[in-house]
């Protein structure tokens, strides 16, 4: 007969009560990972099989027809100017976004007085939805809220913003670049957020060692703290752009259903359900999370390896 001593029975013990503690674990977060799997995983995949059927109208018809929807996006002339719509609003929406960003961020990181009421003041737009700056900024942007603010548009003439906010926002163009305006006010404090908490982390021996090697304010930023702060802007692009990728809200609070101001999201949304051309949009779809996937699952990759490192 074998005496288990009382160390090996404290060991046993403790195994089993990490076998009981890890199953509740997975009972508690269970329910979660059933429903990620069925409300995420299982819609991609019934949407990824809508995009493949000619279903067009309220019945569901999921007859297969290939890349038929796909093709059809490659030639349709609307879609061509979502996707220059997207890259227009892309490139204004990040750039504005980088520089005041960084801008705000040196200053706050000189230590000014009120710092933490500052922070919180350009942050603040943030917490507030996209459906909201949209009304707002419409009401600045759209000429025919003029008789609603006539006393801001007569400040605008007067400034000479007439053209920047009336003028330019209704262009077919560059109207997008207009709409990306309020996107950048929104979010550049975030972006801010991001190079303080950078900045913060410089360590100040070095920023000294580069003053006394003779460097400039200038120079010690571009040649010494914007290279340390590229994993930051590295994330803030990844951030800004698949925010700008799937923009939606924003769009149709500020200008609603305009052809001239169209992005694959908006295209997605009248086309399937203005339309009920669902095969189409559904195409749409999985057009707007391949672009997402292609942009955020290399940097994810990127960050895992390098964290593992």
């Amino acid at each position: 007969m074998t005496v288990e001593s009382p160390e090996t029975k404290s060991v046993s013990g403790r195994r089993k009560l990490f076998r009981m503690e890890h199953w509740w674990g997975v009972l508690w977060v269970l329910p979660s990972i059933l429903a990620v799997m069925v409300f995420v995983y299982g819609f991609i995949g019934w949407t990824a099989r809508v995009a493949v059927s000619a279903w067009k109208g309220l019945l569901p018809d999921y007859t297969f027809v290939g890349a038929d929807n796909f093709v059809g996006l490659a030639s349709d002339p609307r879609f061509h100017i979502d996707v220059r719509n997207t890259a227009i609003f892309t490139v204004v929406f990040i750039l504005g976004c980088l520089a005041i960003g960084l801008g705000l961020a040196i200053l706050l990181d000189k230590g000014i007085r009120a710092e933490g009421f500052y922070r919180s003041l350009f942050l603040f737009p943030m917490a507030i939805s996209f459906i909201v700056t949209g009304v707002v900024w419409r009401w600045l942007m759209n000429p025919a809220q003029g008789d609603r603010l006539s006393g801001l548009n007569l400040l605008f003439d007067k400034v000479g913003l007439d053209f920047l906010i009336n003028k330019w926002y209704a262009t077919p163009t560059w109207g997008i670049a207009a709409v990306a305006l309020p996107a950048v006010w929104q979010m550049s404090g975030y972006t801010m957020a991001l190079y303080l908490a950078g900045l913060r982390a410089v360590p100040e021996s070095l920023r000294e060692a580069a003053r006394v090697d003779g460097a400039s304010e200038l120079q010690l930023y571009r040649r010494v703290i914007m290279p340390l702060l590229w994993p930051v802007t590295l994330s803030a692009v990844i951030i800004l752009g698949h925010i700008s990728l799937k923009i939606f809200d924003l769009i149709i609070a500020l200008a609603g259903k305009q052809v001239a101001l169209d992005v694959p999201a908006t295209y997605m949304w009248t086309t399937t359900f203005d339309g009920f051309f669902f095969g189409r949009g559904a195409a749409i779809g999985m057009v707007l999370l391949v672009s997402v996937a292609v942009l955020v699952v290399p940097y994810l990759w990127f960050t895992l390896r390098q964290d593992r490192a």
